[in-house]
């Protein structure tokens, strides 16, 4: 039986919808698409059951490949060999590089992969293709994720038996909100609604919560707060939280992410193993791509036995004249991604401190995601946190899925009679938001673990006498300088009345809703006067497509320092 055709909209169309309020008479599913594997999951009236593929598999490959006429992925497509995926026709770890410019490192490591990316270092978005026939097909990876979702989508309605609209999508925790909309996008383009972008740890914190909740009714207890780390790798980012739950309901007290995973520590040993290799990775041709493709299997094949093995042969032809014979010991691949390790740390020791939880005050120390399994990767978790002994309950693959499904039947508003979606997940902002003052500073009004609903303000003046407009730069991210930070949007205050510098009152109000919505109001007071000199600005974040590097630029040049503003000191 020949496989269904689907249809992506195009990119350029508009395809999304405003977000309804009403009640979804159906479950909405949950899926977690990670940089290397994905999973969909439902509520079925009782618990939460992960999907199977025709090939009867709950993980699925996370690519696409463009070989025939119509693009298929790792949903139904059979791979008739491992080797095929790296062929140069795939398309994978379109999470790594969804939403960035080409200035971004992240882009820049992923040159190294087996299809193209070409970049411009001007701030836009990357040139990404794969091999068809010879030639080069461009693609974008809000369309590789979209004809992914179809897929997602079509196994799932064949499996439920109706139609799927509404989904609960997992995303690292470092994304940024441009991010978010080009996830939204994609999903608009498979025909999906998105009810929620949760952040990883934060699906795991609310199946972790649902956990609890069971073990207090079983046991006939009320049942006390407790506090858990959360720690979530996968191949392409790590994910960290702390939260407090008690009676099914999760408290956020931290987050911290970063873009780094199993993919960064496959690809520091495929140098290691092949050094001085760069026109290897970096070039494109078929024999290249071959070569790496070869590679890479067999350096990932090591690193996956490096988990159970204290060292493992590597025996690889490259057929391009190398071949590589090599033991490889597990003191060694740790030494060649050390730098991971101590990344990893801090990550954790940056969440513990936000957090404000003692280390003894710790319950649970959860443990999740593909990398879960590499033995260091414990250890570092276990020795921050002083733990002997981590949480066994929670499946380390499933756990997001699983905690995306309990998220789509609450916000779908199924009700279950024994109270095991009486759920409810507090979250916090992952990233602060404020704009650029006080010279190229960032001032952010919204701190990083601000929980949701949040809304604070702060008063600005101006930097120059007779200063009649102000420019409102809104950035998000945890630099001290604007460009460190993404840019979210910009907008113009007019009407600013001419007084000396220092007089005049900018309010910069920012508010983020249950659905982590962001709205930037702004209006000019002046002192002594209780009501604004011109109508309030009110702005949804954020407001810049593709671009946004050379769109600061461009502001800075032509704007300059003319429209700056300057903190007012609160008085004490």
């Amino acid at each position: 039986m020949a496989e269904p055709q689907y249809t992506v909209a195009s990119d350029s169309e508009s395809t999304g919808e405003e977000k309804s309020s009403s009640a979804f008479p159906e479950t909405a599913i949950g899926i977690d698409i990670g940089t290397s594997q994905c999973s969909v999951a439902v509520w079925n009236g009782s618990q939460v059951e992960l999907l199977k593929n025709t090939r009867n598999q709950k993980l699925m490959r996370s690519y696409v490949t463009f070989k025939d006429e119509v693009p298929s992925g790792g949903v139904s497509n059979q791979l008739s060999h491992e080797y095929e995926i790296l062929s140069g026709a795939a398309i994978f770890n379109m999470k790594r590089l969804i939403g960035r410019v080409d200035t971004d490192p992240v882009v820049h490591a992923s040159k190294r992969l087996p299809f193209l990316v070409q970049t411009l270092d001007i701030g836009v978005r990357p040139f990404i293709a794969a091999l068809v026939s010879n030639a080069w097909r461009s693609t974008t990876p809000e369309e590789v994720l979209a004809i992914f979702l179809v897929e997602l989508r079509a196994m799932a309605e064949v499996q439920l038996k109706r139609p799927i609209r509404n989904v609960v999508l997992t995303i690292p925790v470092s994304f940024s909100r441009f991010q978010l909309t080009r996830i939204e996008r994609a999903c608009a383009m498979a025909g999906l609604h998105v009810l929620r972008l949760m952040p990883e740890p934060t699906a795991v914190a609310l199946l972790y919560a649902q956990q609890q909740q069971q073990t207090v009714h079983e046991n006939m207890g009320s049942g006390s707060e407790k506090n858990a780390l959360i720690f979530n790798m996968g191949a392409g980012y790590c994910d960290v939280a702390v939260t407090a739950t008690a009676g099914g309901v999760s408290q956020i007290k931290a987050l911290a992410g970063a873009a780094i995973g199993g993919e960064d520590m496959l690809q520091n040993m495929m140098q290691h193993l092949l050094p001085n290799s760069e026109n290897l990775f970096l070039s494109h041709g078929i024999n290249e791509i071959k070569s790496l493709g070869l590679l890479r299997v067999a350096t990932e094949d090591a690193i996956h036995r490096l988990s159970s093995q204290s060292s493992v042969q590597v025996d690889v032809d490259l057929r391009n004249g190398s071949k590589i014979c090599k033991v490889v010991t597990r003191e060694e691949f740790e030494e060649v991604n050390l730098k991971i390790f101590e990344k990893c740390e801090s990550l954790l020791t940056q969440c513990l401190r936000d957090s404000k939880v003692d280390i003894e005050d710790l319950t649970d120390v959860i443990l999740v995601g593909g990398c879960s399994y590499i033995p260091n990767i414990r250890n570092v978790v276990k020795g921050v946190c002083k733990k002997e002994e981590l949480y066994k309950v929670i499946n380390p693959l499933e756990a997001a899925v699983c905690g995306a499904a309990l998220e789509g039947a609450v916000a779908s508003g199924i009700s279950d009679p024994f109270g095991s979606l009486d759920l409810l997940t507090i979250q916090a902002t992952p990233l602060g938001v404020g704009i650029r003052a006080d010279g190229n500073s960032f001032v952010p009004i919204i701190p990083r673990n601000t929980t949701m609903p949040a809304r604070k303000e702060l008063i600005f003046t101006t930097t120059h006498d007779n200063q009649t407009e102000a420019l409102i730069l809104v950035y998000e991210g945890e630099g001290t300088k604007v460009e460190e930070n993404h840019l979210l949007g910009y907008f113009k205050i007019m009407g600013i009345p001419a007084a000396p510098k220092g007089i005049p009152e900018i309010n910069v109000c920012m508010d983020i809703d249950a659905s982590n919505a962001l709205r930037v109001f702004a209006g000019v007071v002046m002192p002594g006067t209780d009501q604004p000199m011109a109508p309030f600005m009110e702005v949804r974040m954020p407001t810049v497509d593709d671009g946004h590097g050379w769109c600061a630029e461009a502001l800075n040049r032509t704007y300059g320092s003319t429209l700056d503003l300057v903190t007012v000191q609160k008085k004490m």
